[in-house]
């Protein structure tokens, strides 16, 4: 073995031992993954239809805004329920007097209370206000459009807090507690833990939902595990998928 080839040895077998060390501390020490499961975040929805006939008038908010409880979103044509109601509202009051006079019948006197109140709920109808506190996800009517009772108006949800459905194994689930601390990350917002809380265990196993993607996957025995996020900031928006460690 000539001189030559014993110094490059000498220079390349430390080389090799620095790699090989290298590759086991990165092996070992490398972070692990944050996630076990994944699971689609879902909030409370509101889908407001219209309760009459008529005619959108107004339209007051967009797609993304932040709404209030009570605060209007669709105004309806109201000019016959007007009518309607300012009319009923004239005839009750005459019953009203004649039948502290007693000369209505009581039938009479209820029947024109009863017709006062339905055209009243009926003008009110033709306002379409929140329920709740939330964002407008979705509008699906525009002015002019002619509506009819259950036509779907929009949808409303509160973001405050959402949730997302996990579906885990039946040899983890006894390691799960309600009211267990876990974190969750979106591959969207890097460096970003959401806290949640595990707010409900399924009580039976189940096949793995059809959505999952591998068959061997849908084979397996679960049970569904709902854990839920504070979400303030409303970072966490439906359909978005969060990574959940268990």
């Amino acid at each position: 073995m000539n001189k030559g080839f014993k110094s490059k040895l000498k220079v390349l077998i430390p080389l090799f031992l620095v790699a090989v060390v290298v590759v086991v501390a990165v092996k070992v020490f490398r972070p692990q993954p944050l996630f076990d499961y994944a699971g689609t975040i879902e909030a409370t929805k509101s889908d407001l239809p219209s309760r009459i006939n008529s005619v959108v008038k107004l339209k007051h908010v967009a797609e993304g805004q932040l709404v209030k409880k009570g605060e209007p979103l669709f105004s309806l044509s109201d000019e016959e329920f007007k009518i309607a109601a300012d009319s009923a509202s004239r005839d009750f009051a005459r019953s009203e007097r004649l039948f502290k006079l007693g000369s209505l019948p009581q039938e009479i006197y209820e029947h024109q209370k009863s017709k006062k109140d339905e055209t009243g709920l009926r003008l009110q109808w033709c306002s379409i206000v929140a329920p709740i506190d939330g964002v407008v996800l979705s509008t699906y009517r525009e002015v002019g459009e002619w509506v009819s009772p259950g036509v779907k108006m929009l949808t409303i949800a509160n973001l405050d807090e959402v949730w997302a459905i996990l579906y885990v194994e039946s040899g983890k689930i006894a390691e799960l507690k309600l009211r267990q601390a876990v974190r969750g990350v979106l591959s969207e917002v890097k460096g970003r833990i959401f806290e949640g809380l595990i707010t409900h265990i399924g009580s039976e196993a189940e096949f793995t939902p059809k959505n999952v993607q591998t068959r061997q996957e849908r084979a397996r025995l679960v049970f569904a595990v709902k854990v839920s996020f504070k979400n303030p900031d409303h970072q966490l928006k439906p359909g978005m998928t969060i990574e959940v460690k268990l």
